[in-house]
């Protein structure tokens, strides 16, 4: 699944500002084309037609447009399409297809509009399937779902690398807003272009175009028209149509709480099987696991996988299986008194379920540290990704936490940083770190562990420009000119929405299954003979996996168990 390749994109002042071209669009991943582009033999495209629709089309006929919602999968029967990415009254080629070549990339999956235009070279003939009719062939397929999902996935990959989307973010690296939105944009996996506000020649032109200015940034021009100043996540994901439109009224098998592992292998398994399942998800898919650098410890990856391309796969397995996933709501109220159940959303709708699992997750714990908020995303983050690193090149870094992600993030800045210290307060790794890791941190020379010492102070005027850091058994104070700082230490459910509506432990984990007591049953009226199954919560039907749940071991395969696992009791539940 698409990455940030951190490839840099220069931008050529042409008819106007946003008028960019590409000189060869997809040169750099041209050894994939025959994997991107595949040439569907006879009898797959006998497959396709007998589901589809045959459709005669002309010399210039556009097929499909830039911003089309849920648009059609096709096959050249006869004839060529061009592909192309509009902008500005230019266009950029990006393929042409060919007899027994289709069309698509991922938004076919996920229902995302269409990020460019399709239209006939010459006169032709081509077979239509539906949205639900493409869903019912990769599930059913499984010879034409291999090659349909590889293409999908590997041409949005080369959307991204090369910026070929629908939307321009212009922002500043000593903006903590443009770091957000960077960050928001992909890792939904939506192709876009950076311009940076304070070095690229081209803002000036854009600022006059727009009728904005240096103090409006992070800007979120969409569609090259509409622009939206310091947007928040909800309002760019409305913007450039992440979501589709959901009738209140429809009441669901299942709705899941958040698309971390845990969320994203419920969801795979519980559409796999045939539940109505919808995800929620207040950010993107992949959770705290998804800012992860690199995991070399999950099953079936020895080189291992980043958190983002992790979670990316997931996601698409779950789309291909018709699971449906909203982006940027937060769940803000849990109405459990009877099923279905109901979820207020954060934009004030609402989405009933028969079933539900949180999987909510946790974040990591805020220091108390007088000016942190000040300094978040100017200096201080909480995770490490290419994104972050690029901010900090060079320069030394500190990384607070000793479990497997400050790890993961020490030994990953390592490779770009002066020198990287991991402060922890206790006196040793062994207790909360994977050995391996503990292996390549000591064997790193730039890497340099700091025990029983912790972050005391932080300071700088608008950005983070010095740290002070104290160790707890010689009182000693050091102080650095250190302007960047990661936030790996402990953790806290994302659990506020619940407002008392389940049992949880002291920390505000949810309870389920065997730690739920007599007593805590008892209180919470549990109205059925039997106990709660494995993974059951104080209320009958709603279910809590992965780091949200109280006991749960801090593990990304541990989460994937869990979320898999559940689906089986949920069953059973929507049988009572």
């Amino acid at each position: 699944f698409p990455e940030d390749r951190g490839q840099t994109l220069r931008c050529a002042k042409l008819r106007s500002p946003l008028a960019v071209r590409y000189a060869n669009p997809m040169a750099d991943i041209s050894e994939r084309r025959a994997q991107m582009f595949p040439k569907l033999t006879p009898a797959q495209v006998a497959r396709v037609v007998a589901i589809g629709t045959r459709r005669t089309v002309h010399k210039g006929e556009v097929i499909f447009e830039q911003g089309d919602a849920a648009p059609q999968f096709f096959v050249v029967l006869r004839g060529a399409m061009e592909v192309v990415r509009p902008h500005e009254g230019l266009e950029d080629v990006i393929t042409v297809h060919q007899e027994h070549e289709f069309t698509g990339e991922a938004n076919l999956l996920s229902g995302r509009r269409s990020l460019v235009r399709g239209r006939m070279q010459a006169d032709g003939e081509l077979i239509a399937l539906t949205p639900a009719q493409l869903s019912q062939l990769v599930q059913t397929d499984a010879d034409l779902s291999e090659v349909l999902m590889r293409a999908f996935i590997l041409r949005r990959l080369g959307l991204i690398e090369q910026g070929f989307g629908d939307v321009v973010l212009v922002g500043s690296q000593h903006s903590a807003g443009t770091l957000r939105l960077k960050a928001f944009l992909t890792r939904n996996g939506h192709p876009h272009t950076y311009l940076d506000a304070e070095t690229d020649p081209t803002v000036q032109g854009l600022f006059e175009q727009f009728h904005v200015s240096l103090k409006d940034v992070p800007l979120v021009i969409c569609h090259g028209e509409r622009v939206l100043r310091d947007p928040t996540n909800a309002e760019v994901a409305e913007c450039l149509g992440f979501n589709a439109v959901q009738d209140s009224s429809t009441v669901r098998d299942l709705v899941i709480v958040g698309a971390g592992p845990a969320g994203l292998a419920a969801a795979v398994y519980a559409a796999s099987e045939g539940l109505d399942t919808l995800l929620l998800e207040s950010n993107a898919s992949g959770g705290q696991a998804g800012s992860s650098s690199k995991i070399e410890n999950y099953l079936g990856f020895p080189t291992g996988i980043s958190g983002q391309a992790l979670a990316g796969r997931a996601l698409a397995q779950a789309e291909k299986f018709g699971a449906q996933i909203l982006i940027a709501k937060s769940a803000q109220k849990l109405s459990a008194e009877r099923r279905p159940f109901a979820v207020e959303l954060s934009d004030g709708t609402s989405v009933k379920a028969r079933a539900l699992v949180i999987a909510t997750g946790a974040e990591y714990n805020r220091p108390a540290l007088e000016n942190l908020a000040r300094f978040e995303g100017v200096g201080v983050y909480y995770g490490a990704t290419f994104l972050e690193a690029q901010l900090c090149a060079g320069s030394e870094v500190v990384v607070v936490g000793g479990g497997n992600s400050a790890g993961q993030a020490a030994v990953y800045l390592s490779g770009g940083t002066r020198r990287v210290y991991v402060l922890i307060r206790s006196s040793g790794l062994a207790a909360s770190m994977s050995k391996y890791l503990i292996r390549r941190i000591e064997e790193t020379p730039n890497i340099t562990l700091l025990t029983q010492t912790q972050l005391v102070a932080l300071e700088g005027k608008t950005e983070l420009e010095r740290v002070i850091w104290r160790n707890s058994l010689t009182e000693e104070s050091v102080t650095r000119n250190i302007r960047h700082v990661f936030v790996m230490a402990g953790a806290s459910p994302h659990t506020d929405w619940l407002r008392g509506c389940l049992v949880t432990d002291a920390k505000g984990f949810v309870k389920a299954g065997p730690s739920l007591t007599k007593e805590e049953l008892a209180t919470a009226k549990w109205p059925l003979e039997r106990a709660p199954t494995l993974l059951e919560t104080s209320v009958p039907g709603v279910f809590v996996v992965g780091d949200v749940r109280s006991g749960s071991v801090k593990r990304v395969a541990s989460a994937v168990g869990e979320g898999s696992i559940c689906i089986q009791f949920v069953h059973q539940a929507l049988l009572e």
